[in-house]
């Protein structure tokens, strides 16, 4: 797997701006990381992404920036539309959705800029939403958007034709989406074997908020190579738990992570409670359940360790890459670094400044999934450890001679006793595969399909997903 990081953490609306961002920012997290060459996930707004599409001057003012850094850029983040570091963007973020003709051009400009810049040999990948938010959707809704991506896989491949570039698309689930998790999009495309069959139509599987669907990693990633579907990419990201909400302060220890910018969806393990943001549950007129765990879409810093009686999923993380690595054409996949809350987590999470905090997130990578990474020569790994002993403040030890003992095991998933709870990935992932069946209209017990949206998430092509309310 090819590293990188996403820049989607930092705001720009322009050219000028991102080229600012790789020489204040990405350049000085390589050399903080202690790497010759740094992969980047780069965010391009819609303007920008129309700019470099046809503007080959525009282009080598990129590549330059790109050069002079020691960056490269093998993927693309084409999620986010604009405006992502507005003061709110909470469901804007979905908008414009695979419905438009917007979401389209934009996304083939953003892909006609990359098969322009991607490293000779290289191939590109793009993630980008799933489809849209569920409120609103309707057969018509989905027929729209299929014939959209089927436009979209025709581009890609003209794309290649005329550049000699494969560029990939990835689709990456989102809670509270049309399809809100792996086992969705699986059933989904699976459903649509035409815009699969030639692999430039895939899966980006966000680590983060397959956390949040208490999903088993193994049995998704099986689900969809079983399917037919390619995992394109992998974003590297951790939610926040909740072992047991019934602990003393659990609800004051996760109020500091409730804000205005960023939707926060939460779930519940067993699958009986859902909230499209966090303050839903924090000020709910009846209490969640606290028998079980809750996960929460926050992307926490791979390397932190949030205070008790919170959690980080780094397990899954762990066992997701492990998955892809497994899967036909996983070792292709790329490995996008995507902590793009930094400037709203909480001051406990903060870092001395945010190239200190990616660049931890990096080495945190290359110490712990080193089988995972193309170049992952010794020579190649940072000479400073990896800081997932970060104290509370976000205070990094000082570097140890990496001679003097050997590592220790990675605490990330220690609780405040020094003990390692087991994975609290719950009872309803053992179904995860089933759930795709029953997604794609048979269930595993031969009893009519259900669907988490009070509809048929994939039906036949022409049938559609209608939305639906949660409770």
């Amino acid at each position: 797997m090819e590293l990188s990081y996403c820049t989607n953490v930092h705001p720009a609306e322009d050219l000028p701006g991102i080229v600012r961002q790789l020489d204040e920012h990405a350049g000085p997290v390589r050399r903080a990381a202690g790497l010759d060459r740094l992969g980047v996930g780069l965010w391009m707004p819609v303007g920008v992404a129309s700019t470099l599409s046809g503007d080959g001057r525009a282009r080598a003012v990129l590549a330059d920036a790109l050069e002079r850094n020691a960056l490269e850029l093998r993927t693309v983040n084409a999620f986010p539309y604009r405006g992502f570091h507005d003061d709110v963007v909470k469901l804007a973020v979905y908008r414009p959705d695979w419905t438009t003709p917007e979401r389209l051009a934009y996304t083939l400009d953003c892909a006609r800029a990359l098969a322009a810049l991607v490293p000779e040999g290289a191939e590109g990948s793009i993630s980008t939403l799933p489809l849209g938010w569920r409120e609103g959707w309707d057969a018509a809704a989905s027929r729209a958007a299929e014939q959209n991506l089927g436009r979209l896989v025709e581009g890609l491949a003209a794309i290649e034709r005329e550049t000699g570039r494969t560029v990939r698309v990835a689709i990456e689930p989102e809670p509270g989406c049309i399809l809100d998790d792996v086992a969705d999009v699986v059933a989904w495309l699976g459903a649509r074997p035409a815009l699969i069959a030639d692999g430039r139509l895939g899966l980006c599987l966000d680590t983060c908020h397959l956390a949040v669907s208490f999903a088993d990693p193994a049995a998704v990633v099986a689900a969809a190579t079983a399917a037919g579907v390619r995992v394109v990419k992998v974003q590297a990201s951790v939610a926040l738990e909740v072992p047991d909400p019934e602990a003393p302060g659990a609800l004051d220890a996760l109020r500091p992570f409730a804000e205005e910018r960023y939707v926060h969806q939460v779930r519940s393990a067993g699958g009986t409670h859902t909230a499209d943001d966090l303050p839903e549950v924090l000020d709910a007129d009846e209490p969640w359940p606290g028998d079980q765990a809750w996960r929460v879409h926050v992307h926490i810093p791979l390397h932190a360790r949030p205070a008790a009686p919170l959690r980080a999923t780094t397990e899954v993380l762990r066992a997701a890459v492990d998955a892809v690595l497994a899967a036909p054409g996983g070792a292709d996949a790329h490995l996008d670094v995507e902590t793009y809350t930094w400037s709203v987590l909480p001051a406990s999470l903060q870092p001395d400044t945010l190239a200190d905090g990616i660049a931890a997130e990096l080495r945190w990578v290359r110490e712990h999934l080193p089988h995972a990474l193309t170049d992952s020569a010794p020579d190649a790994v940072p000479a400073v450890p990896a800081p997932e002993d970060r104290d509370a403040t976000g205070a990094v030890p000082a570097p140890e001679d990496r001679d003097a003992a050997p590592a220790a095991p990675a605490p990330e998933d220690r609780d405040a006793t020094g003990a390692v709870p087991p994975p609290a990935v719950g009872a309803a992932t053992a179904a995860a595969p089933a759930r795709g069946r029953e997604l794609a209209g048979v269930a595993a017990s031969g009893a009519p399909a259900r669907s988490p949206h009070a509809s048929d998430i994939a039906g036949s092509p022409a049938s559609g997903i209608d939305g639906g309310s949660r409770t």
